[in-house]
């Protein structure tokens, strides 16, 4: 029997392809033992126990930035947390580590590399993360989502996407998702979203220019997130949902999108070959507008900034762009050439082979 070592969290980012790996070891070996290293602060404090699976938590430790008390007490607390990993896999018989960056992912790959346990990782971003390319540097096999994503011995394998997204048929199940939400399948649906907890400037901006593009004969699905600071505009073909928690029927229905760019979102509206307008998060390093940058690039996607998406910009571009039937069934075409709906059993494949077992299949390199 296997025993692998699912080390992630934070975020959905992490936390979610994490999920799709595991789910997949489960089901192709029930007798399989799929433990998952996370934090109990962490979103997978919540979502590995509800799927089903053994959390190990270990102390959140963050890399200090600045001198401070922190930073004195970093050194130790971190040989702590090496240590803490090194007892689970010995404890535990962990035959592999699979880390896909976070906290946890670093003491994780360091405790298997001092116990001669192999490390596959998977980096779901353009930019990668500080464990990520710490691992990487002796990890067996790394998989990354985005071709270029500058890591050592990086093979592009895609997104491990959620089973549900992965073997979504759009057209089979249009029917179904536009009555759940209250809209036309006979009509062009523009689906919108700013992540979990929203994206001020895209609410602020669709619901300024609602009029404006149900007159040009669009329905809009608006996903506003918890934090929304914006209500319904009161219009007619515009649906407004603070949380979808059918987000397959929503990638069914959606003909368009206009979206943050993070990395789960810019794979699976790629491999559903959705049309986008990407609007990247203006904080942070920056890595955003490198995850969209392979599907812009092909024709599947324009990119505006934060502070340029106002409704003069939507007037001026994003209507023309929905105007046009023929641009858009291209950059569908466009973003399907780009995106993956194979990046579970694509990162599957690296596991088995960072395992040495003859089974995988895993893709050449990026």
């Amino acid at each position: 029997m296997t025993t692998y070592l699912l080390a992630g969290g934070g975020t959905a980012g992490h936390v979610n392809p994490l999920l799709a790996v595991a789910d997949r070891l489960r089901e192709r070996d029930p007798e399989a033992s799929v433990l998952v290293l996370g934090t109990a602060e962490g979103l997978e404090a919540r979502l590995v126990p509800a799927r089903g699976y053994e959390l190990l938590t270990i102390a959140k430790v963050p890399f200090p930035r600045r001198p401070n008390r922190a930073a004195v007490a970093f050194p130790a607390r971190f040989r702590e947390s090496i240590a803490a990993v090194r007892r689970i896999i010995g404890d535990r018989g962990v035959d592999v580590v699979v880390g896909f960056g976070g906290y946890v992912s670093t003491p994780a790959y360091l405790a298997a590399r001092r116990a001669g346990v192999p490390v596959a990782i998977h980096e779901a971003n353009a930019r990668p993360g500080l464990a990520n390319r710490l691992g990487a540097r002796f990890a067996a096999t790394v998989g990354v989502a985005f071709d270029g994503t500058p890591l050592p011995g990086a093979r592009l394998v895609g997104m491990p996407l959620r089973r549900e997204i992965e073997t979504l048929d759009p057209a089979a199940r249009r029917g179904e998702a536009a009555a759940h939400f209250g809209l036309d399948a006979s009509r062009p649906v523009l689906l919108a979203t700013g992540g979990s907890l929203g994206a001020r400037r895209i609410n602020r901006t669709m619901v300024d220019s609602a009029d404006a593009i149900t007159a040009a004969g669009w329905q809009v699905l608006h996903v506003t997130g918890a934090k929304s600071e914006v209500v319904d505009p009161d219009v007619a073909d515009y649906r407004m949902v603070e949380y979808a928690d059918r987000m397959d029927l929503a990638l069914a229905v959606a003909d368009a999108a206009v979206s943050r760019a993070g990395a789960a979102t810019v794979c699976e509206l790629s491999a559903l070959g959705i049309p986008a307008a990407f609007v990247p998060y203006p904080v942070g390093n920056g890595e955003q507008r490198f995850n969209a940058g392979g599907v812009v690039s092909a024709g599947g996607a324009v990119l505006v900034d934060d502070a340029d998406f106002v409704p003069e910009w939507v007037d001026a571009t994003l209507l023309p762009m929905l105007s046009d039937a023929g641009r858009l069934r291209a950059m569908g075409e466009a973003a399907t050439s780009v995106g993956f709906r194979d990046g579970t059993d694509r990162m599957v494949a690296l596991v088995d082979e960072a395992l040495g077992e003859p089974g995988g299949t895993a893709p050449s390199g990026a």
